[in-house]
């Protein structure tokens, strides 16, 4: 508990310097003003549109008025969907959520049998395969799988949906594409951890014992190999949730990371500011999830 509360303290300083550096590279940017009035504006009119954003104020009451609404909840209004910034990334946060779920679903199901065996049958012809397949894996662009993956199972098959959302079909396509990279760097971090672990001490004592080879490499082994895997997964949760651009564009995925790209090219000032602050607090929460996770796996492991 102590743990929990020292980290959720730290997480107003952080979340403190995250809407400054936000903050500042939005305004940076470009004047949003010349993208929400047509050309035949007059300057007139720039100049009370500006006024009712409060972009004629200086920059550091522009931060400490945007500071006040931030702290009330209230990111403001995008001027291209006309509704409160804040609504608009919750509407899509269910859709990375889900995505990003059962990306980690197919990645967890590939790497973990695949990185044990790699580690069992060291530097045999099945390893070789295994390290091959995972460096192919991480090295094979995601559109390029996406659109592989269209074209067979889609198109010629006409197995699963080409592109959308609505069902659990429109959903595994996305999610092999990209559970794929995430496979393929989590199955080499799982054979060289596991490689570590059977070379220690109390595993070669578990096995003097006479315990079965699987009770061994399940109970023993691979729970204490999976502590960098966890920093792993949970790094690779929020990434997901929050920067999918490529192939939620491929399989016209509604997400964050589509949301986020097109708020940036708009100069969409509110968008951008609420879908960062809501994106950083998932990468704050992920990473605390992890280091409570750690505790699980290893009791050694303290927080002082």
């Amino acid at each position: 508990m102590k743990f929990l509360l020292k980290n959720i303290f730290r997480i107003i300083p952080v979340l403190f310097i995250i809407t400054v550096i936000v903050f500042v590279l939005v305004r940076v940017t470009g004047d949003p003003v010349s993208l929400m009035l047509p050309e035949t504006a007059t300057d007139e009119e720039q100049e009370q549109l500006r006024e009712s954003l409060g972009l004629n104020e200086p920059l550091y009451k522009q931060y400490l008025i945007y500071l006040g609404d931030l702290i009330k909840g209230d990111f403001g209004d995008s001027f291209r969907y006309n509704q409160p910034a804040f609504d608009i990334v919750m509407e899509r946060l269910p859709a990375s959520f889900s995505l990003a779920f059962a990306s980690m679903i197919v990645a967890t199901l590939i790497s973990i049998p695949l990185g044990i065996l790699s580690a069992i049958k060291r530097n045999s012809i099945l390893d070789l395969l295994i390290t091959s397949a995972s460096v192919l894996g991480k090295a094979m662009p995601s559109f390029w799988l996406g659109i592989m993956l269209i074209l067979l199972l889609a198109v010629h098959l006409n197995l699963f949906p080409v592109s959308g959302t609505g069902s659990t079909k429109h959903l595994v396509l996305p999610a092999i594409t990209l559970g794929t990279g995430i496979a393929a760097e989590m199955t080499r971090l799982i054979r060289s951890s596991m490689l570590e672990i059977l070379s220690q001490d109390y595993i070669r004592t578990a096995r003097s014992k006479g315990l079965f080879e699987v009770i061994v490499i399940n109970k023993h082994a691979f729970r204490n190999a999976l502590i960098p895997v966890v920093t792993i997964m949970a790094l690779q949760t929020a990434t997901l949730i929050g920067g999918t651009l490529i192939t939620e564009t491929v399989f016209s995925w509604p997400g964050m990371g589509q949301l986020l790209v097109q708020a940036v090219d708009l100069r969409d000032m509110a968008v951008v500011q609420a879908a960062t602050f809501v994106i950083a607090i998932l990468v704050i929460a992920s990473n605390l999830l992890a280091d409570l996770t750690y505790r699980y796996l290893d009791p050694r492991i303290k927080y002082e």
